[in-house]
């Protein structure tokens, strides 16, 4: 039950001011994170308004996923050339640009550089955010730490919906952006005033090949499973197949490259710690839950029981504050008990509400889907960041950039894959529904036939839960030598 950190003694510690660092790195986690989700409930409302077809609305969420997933696996190799500072001024001033040109955007196009410019300061802040908590926290206190993050990241998908619901129905899209834009400044003029220098610069050779090829890797495999859930063809089109191809390739080429540097880009000797892939593996699965359920059941809620942006963005808010208020409790939790009894357990939890969800009909009750949300929600705080922290604890602190790049990198692209699988399964079982119908056209058809793709859908995420519990059982908790790392900041 039981495995060796790789932590070692840690480097001299400054007395950091722990406090203020987090205030600015939770400030401006939460609005990249409710900025992302937001925009997500007024797709249709601006298919309308930009005069824009489903499939070219849909590159709002592609082209962000496909910046995050071409920036984030080289702010690795950022975190190690440039200050915790510097990094983090550069992440706000991206989103603060990227906000106000959303909030004045009169176009799609300008839309579309809005959200490229907002994702590179989300990739750029994600892995920086991982990597200080884990050089400012004893190690025996970043369960509690990582639980405060979790709570920010979840806590912002589940108010963004309805908020951006409350703002479209009484004023327009635009103001979301405009309501993020003070808190984005506020959290720059924090960090200029109270942000330190937490990790060491050691400026590694630059290899403008790993970079290409990590770019067409990382990049060709989020594009090709984002574009596989778009349009008709989906995942028999030329595009995707060629896309996921060259993307699998060139990141065959990476890892070689990378395993044969003296100076990786990207060091893969973190899969050398069991429990780092053990816990690379559950956040991975983790996130293919989230991402492709958060997707389904708006889509059920609106399309199969008919309700507004809004009200379907009510629906999910309580599972999405309690999922918030239970990270950080979590990770009290696996501070103290450890993560095995806390993901497998969740994961329990998460394949049961699933496998609920796949039973539901036209005639379910919105209580019923409330409570099977919370509990959904629940089980994934459960499991999320116990799993993720206790895999970042066998990290030596040299490996800590690698580590938190590779986690965030992985995140994108299980982000992509979920969705993408979940909406082709989606709009299969809807067009089958659909084929063996009488009348077709009949709106109460149509709601049965949504019905019946995300019954589908949710079976999916039925199957990749029991993955995720069947590696759980790998799971152990890795102790760490207290006096080592502690330093002298206690």
């Amino acid at each position: 039950m039981e495995a060796t950190s790789g932590i070692g003694t840690q480097n001299e510690r400054n007395n950091f001011k722990v406090f203020p660092i987090m205030i600015s790195l939770l400030i401006s986690g939460f609005i990249g994170m409710f900025s992302e989700t937001a925009l997500n409930i007024a797709l249709s409302e601006l298919m309308t308004v930009l005069e824009i077809t489903p499939a070219t609305a849909q590159w709002l969420t592609t082209g962000y996923l496909l910046t995050l997933g071409i920036l984030v696996p080289v702010s690795g190799l950022l975190l190690q050339w440039f200050t915790t500072r510097q990094l983090f001024v550069a992440s706000l001033i991206f989103s603060i640009v990227g906000t106000l040109v959303a909030a004045l955007a009169p176009t799609f196009e300008v839309l579309l550089t809005a959200r490229v410019l907002q994702a590179a300061g989300t990739g750029l802040l994600l892995p920086l955010m991982f990597n200080t908590i884990l050089i400012i926290f004893p190690a025996e206190k970043r369960g509690a730490a990582m639980g405060i993050i979790g709570l920010v990241i979840m806590f912002a998908p589940a108010v963004g919906p309805t908020f951006a619901g409350l703002m479209i129905e009484h004023l327009s899209w635009h103001w979301i952006f405009w309501v993020s834009l003070p808190f984005l400044v506020l959290a720059l003029l924090c960090g200029i005033l109270y942000m330190q220098n937490v990790s060491t610069i050691t400026k590694p050779r630059i290899d403008l090949l790993s970079i290409l090829l990590s770019t067409v890797g990382f990049g060709g495999i989020v594009f090709g499973f984002s574009k596989a859930g778009e349009g008709t063809e989906g995942w028999g089109s030329t595009l995707v197949i060629v896309s996921l191809a060259v993307g699998v390739a060139s990141l065959i080429l990476f890892s070689w490259r990378q395993l044969t540097m003296k100076q990786p880009m990207m060091n893969l000797r973190v899969f050398k710690y069991p429990m780092f892939v053990v816990g690379l593996l559950m956040v991975f699965i983790c996130m293919m839950i989230i991402l492709s359920s958060m997707l389904v059941l708006p889509l059920y809620l609106q399309k199969g029981l008919a309700l507004s942006a809004f009200s379907a963005g009510l629906v999910m808010l309580p599972g999405g504050i309690l999922n918030g208020i239970m990270s950080p409790l979590m990770g009290a939790l696996f501070d103290k008990y450890g993560p095995r009894w806390l993901v497998i357990p969740g994961l329990a939890l998460v394949g049961v509400v699933l496998w609920f969800l796949t039973g539901v009909t036209t005639a379910s009750t919105l209580s019923l889907i409330i409570v099977l949300h919370s509990c959904l929600m629940i089980g994934i705080s459960m499991i999320m960041m116990p799993a993720q922290t206790n895999g970042l604890n066998q990290l030596p602190q040299s490996l800590y950039p690698d580590g938190t790049a590779i986690m965030n990198t992985l995140q994108q692209v299980a982000g992509a894959i979920g969705t993408a699988v979940a909406v082709s399964i989606l709009t299969r079982g809807t067009d089958a529904y659909l084929k063996a119908s009488a009348d077709p056209a009949n709106p109460g058809e149509l709601a049965k036939a949504m019905t019946a793709g995300s019954q589908d859908a949710f079976m999916f995420g039925v199957i990749v839960t029991a993955a995720g519990l069947l590696v759980a059982f790998f799971l152990k908790r890795v102790r760490v030598d207290k006096d080592a790392a502690r330093g002298p900041m206690h």
